[in-house]
């Protein structure tokens, strides 16, 4: 049996579909309008990803277990409200601020967590219900209008810099290597996919399979409470508006990064290619002036294209498998 070639085990890697696809897309996008090369664009690209590809994670870990979070958008609404008044109305101080911030975006997610696990309510149903209570929380504090110019420290945690790097570098790599140590190295991680890829064989082995969902919604809500506080602190205010639409992007993100809708398939780190896919997508179509109307549906777009070729993925595995097997009788 002949050694595969270096390039062969290359583009047997999950991430290499993904990172193909954000190349290609990078030389259409340079090629349609000169200033998406300039360094300022660039920096623009990674400050708006860093939000986006954070929040994606949780998504990604919940959709490995089979489920979908459709709350992160409305979550990080309420929860940079809950920033701001602990803030500017009640005169806290901001680490213990941020830190209150990111227990209650954990025990929001727990919850959905609760729902789902133990009470047996399905996924979709329980973070649609949230993604409607949550924004109605939003609405509920400092009598449902923004709050603006919140700390001029808060401003600092987005866009100060460490080492002569921006400081939303450091989040995210160290975000990326945390889930990814627990994904792929350790107990927890195996039994994350184990539940997504068969949960009666999951709970047949021994694996808390209502453990490992609450777990894992547990991940999603302290994801997008910690985008929240990066939100937060890039526009130095609170809005019950923010988060619109970015747990659309999240589910796109991981799907357009490998993740199976079906559960037991994906990686964190594919994760990462998939929110840059979306993001430099947005960002070439801003540069060409096009309309919102149209940004939303390229968007929608993508999402269809990648749950599409999730559903395929295996029967288009097969077909080549068969095609490559032919040419080589």
């Amino acid at each position: 049996m002949t050694k595969p070639s270096a390039f062969r085990r290359l583009a047997g890697q999950e991430f290499f579909g993904p990172a193909l696809a954000l190349l290609l897309i990078v030389v259409i996008v340079a090629a349609t309008t000169p200033a998406f090369l300039d360094l300022q664009n660039f920096r623009n690209i990674a400050l708006q990803v860093s939000i986006l590809s954070i929040v994606a994670i949780g998504s990604t870990i919940v959709i490995i277990t089979g489920g979908i979070d459709l709350s992160p958008g409305s979550m990080i609404a309420f929860l940079t409200m809950c920033l701001a008044v602990f803030v500017k109305n009640q005169g806290m101080d901001l680490a213990p601020a941020i830190a209150l911030t990111l227990l209650i975006g954990c025990a929001l997610g727990i919850t959905n967590g609760v729902l789902v696990a133990y009470i047996g309510i399905p996924a979709f149903i329980v973070t649609l219900a949230g993604l409607s209570a949550f924004q109605g929380l939003a609405l509920t504090l400092n009598g449902g209008t923004p709050a603006f110019s919140l700390s001029e420290e808060l401003g600092q945690v987005f866009y100060g810099t460490f080492l002569g790097l921006p400081l939303p570098f450091f989040y995210v790599v160290g975000s990326y290597l945390l889930f990814t140590v627990i994904m792929e190295h350790t107990r927890l991680g195996r039994e994350i996919y184990a539940v997504g890829g068969n949960e009666s064989a999951a709970r047949l082995s021994g694996i808390d399979v209502a453990k490992v969902r609450l777990t894992a919604f547990g991940f999603a809500g302290a994801c997008a409470a910690f985008g929240a506080v990066l939100l937060a602190a890039r526009l130095n205010s609170g809005s019950p508006n923010y988060g619109s639409g970015i747990e659309l992007q999240a589910i796109a993100a991981a799907v357009v990064g490998g993740a199976s809708l079906a559960g037991g398939r994906g990686r964190v780190v594919s994760t990462l290619i998939g929110s840059l896919i979306i993001v430099v997508v947005q960002n070439g179509l801003n540069l060409n002036a096009v309309t919102t109307s149209m940004q939303s549906l390229t968007i929608g777009l993508i999402i269809l294209i990648a749950v599409g070729l999730d559903v395929w993925r295996a029967r288009i595995g097969r077909g080549l498998g068969r095609l490559t097997g032919a040419q080589r009788a």
